[in-house]
């Protein structure tokens, strides 16, 4: 029964638990803490930037969608375009939808 008293000896007193529960606590703040800086506030940002974005659409800005159509906004509405994508052809798209304003002249590059 010797192979008994090792275990025994590794299982300790039950010290004071007060610490633990201030250190657990700690650890979920700085926890919450590294995500709201790594992943919720980036996000946050990219979203101000792209309602910024939006806001800024106007007749004759050169786009490129969220599906990779390029085009030239013929008409801004409230919540859609109407985008030429080539001569004489025009799509309608939600605004939600553009990622990009390119700079003027790249259409005709194309």
């Amino acid at each position: 029964m010797d192979f008994l008293i090792p275990l025994a000896h590794a299982q300790g007193g039950g010290g004071a638990q007060g610490g633990s529960a201030i250190y657990s606590i700690g650890m979920i703040v700085v926890f919450f803490a590294i995500m709201f800086f790594l992943v919720i506030r980036p996000q946050m940002k990219r979203q101000k930037e792209h309602k910024k974005l939006i806001e800024s659409l106007s007749k004759g800005s050169e786009i490129v969608t969220s599906g990779g159509v390029a085009g030239r906004i013929r008409e801004v509405g409230e919540n859609f375009l109407v985008v030429e994508v080539a001569k004489d052809v025009e799509i309608r798209v939600q605004k939600s939808s553009v990622t990009s304003v390119v700079p003027k002249g790249t259409m005709d590059s194309l």
